[in-house]
């Protein structure tokens, strides 16, 4: 299923074998959290911008139309018209920090739908069977994303609840993938590692999770108030005790920084909202610093974004157009911004698995680092 197919340090290459395809390693999976990516990108431009897994939302496709429509309709795959590998988070990050009045009980959580107040319980079960009707490719459990910062007693008391609510999930997946009328019978569960910046608590709940020999495994409850360096210690501490010959999932990174920090320690999926988002507001990632494209010094300048890019908005359209899209409030200005962030981000691990293949990620890394590291919103 997972091959480990070379290591450099902690750095992993590795490959996925799916139903829905393969999955090269290191991966940056593209967020279309109600089944499309913001910006009006449909499937086949995740294709365009070489997106190998796309992930959607349990707890968005849940509360607005509907797991049970979804699966009427062949699956969100089908649904949104995307071939390829899918990967459906639990929503219990969106229960925990989107959902009004909720109530944690040991059976799950009680909690208003953030659109319409109605009254809703998702636990273990209930995140597995709406993720089964989904039909994506990973399922991950269901656990509780702890605040920061938290306090420790907090902090073990949820760690061991995120443990018996994995017991669950596992057998809850297991009859789900039995079932004559499942989507997808092969979907695969990954467990999810949490302790807050606790790094005793951290190891201690790895060291638990890797004894259920699961298909993989995520680190959560990161990148929500730490600071980078509290993350980066967390994962040097944590991921050397999760399987290395199974594929680790940092959940809701992040920067190109963060990405590649993350790779030097053992990371192979990775997931963030940024690029769509910043590129909605016309700032765009490059070779050469992030970029504003309202900036005035862009309003005559008729180079792409990034000369060394390929996207469709840099094969085609000019800086200057591109500024003029945005103050005319035309919607292809956010696409096309959309567009070319999503193409560095997936182009970006493209590079890192070269350069872990060929032995020269150290020297990727540090290159790329000092590249990007020219002036925010560079006007080169």
């Amino acid at each position: 299923m997972y091959e480990l197919l070379k290591q450099s340090g902690r750095a992993k290459r590795g490959r996925l074998n799916t139903v829905h395809g393969v999955i090269e390693t290191p991966v940056f999976m593209n967020v279309g959290t109600a089944g499309a990516i913001k910006g009006a990108v449909s499937a086949d431009d995740l294709l365009t911008v070489k997106c190998q897994v796309e992930l959607s939302n349990t707890y968005h496709m849940h509360v607005r139309t509907g797991d049970k429509l979804v699966k009427s309709m062949g699956g969100l795959r089908r649904f949104m018209g995307w071939d390829r590998p899918m990967l459906t988070d639990s929503g219990g990050f969106q229960v925990f920090s989107l959902a009004k009045m909720r109530k944690i009980k040991e059976e799950g959580v009680y909690f208003s739908s953030h659109i319409d107040g109605r009254k809703i319980f998702m636990g273990p079960e209930e995140s597995m069977e709406i993720q089964s009707n989904l039909g994506s490719t990973i399922a991950m459990a269901f656990d509780e994303c702890a605040p920061y910062p938290c306090e420790r007693a907090y902090i073990e008391d949820s760690v061991a609840r995120t443990t018996r609510w994995l017991e669950r999930c596992i057998v809850k997946i297991r009859e789900l993938n039995s079932l004559e009328d499942t989507l997808n019978p092969e979907q695969l569960l990954f467990g999810i590692n949490q302790g807050g910046v606790y790094k005793d608590i951290r190891v201690a709940h790895a060291r638990t999770i890797s004894e259920f020999d699961l298909p993989g495994y995520a680190l959560g409850g990161l990148a929500v108030g730490e600071t980078h360096e509290q993350m980066y210690e967390i994962l040097e501490e944590t991921v050397p005790f999760l399987p290395v010959n199974k594929p680790t999932y940092l959940m809701g990174v992040g920067t190109p920084e963060n990405i590649l920090e993350g790779v030097e320690r053992g990371i192979d999926f990775f997931d963030c909202v940024l690029p769509a988002r910043n590129g909605r507001h016309g700032h765009v990632y490059t070779n050469h610093g992030k970029m504003n494209m309202l900036n005035a010094a862009y309003e005559a300048d008729g180079r792409p974004i990034d000369e060394t890019c390929g996207c469709p908005a840099c094969a085609r359209y000019s800086r200057a157009y591109i500024r003029h899209l945005f103050k005319a409030k035309e919607m292809l200005a956010l696409r096309l911004c959309v567009l070319h962030n999503l193409c560095f981000f997936n182009t970006m691990m493209e590079e890192i698995r070269a350069a872990l293949d060929e032995g020269r990620f150290d020297i990727y890394k540090k290159d790329k680092l000092e590249r990007m590291s020219g002036a925010t919103y560079s006007s080169r």
